[in-house]
């Protein structure tokens, strides 16, 4: 390749990239809107701590302390009731 071709080559990609540029230069989206807030910063400070003290805030769900919930049944009475819906054919059991 000789020396005009290469200049050649590399004006029209200066060109390409500029004119691409210009084509991705548009106004920010969503359209930048102005937020008052309703709560002072100490209310805002206040129902974090809140939420803090209530292990309601989660900062991801790695760290989550799951609350133990007790059930209303004992193992041996869903055993039962486990029993009593084979007995019943309402357990359908398949190799899907």
């Amino acid at each position: 390749m000789n020396t005009k071709n290469i200049a050649k080559n590399l004006f029209a990609g200066l060109l390409l990239t500029s004119a691409i540029g210009t084509a991705m230069a548009e106004a920010p989206y969503p359209a930048e809107t102005r937020f008052v807030s309703t709560k002072s910063r100490a209310e805002v400070v206040a129902e974090l701590q809140q939420a803090r003290a209530n292990g309601e805030l989660l900062v991801s769900d790695r760290n989550r302390d799951d609350k133990q919930i007790a059930s209303a049944k004992t193992r041996d009475e869903v055993r039962a009731e486990l029993a009593q819906a084979r007995a019943n054919g309402e357990m359908h059991v398949t190799d899907q």
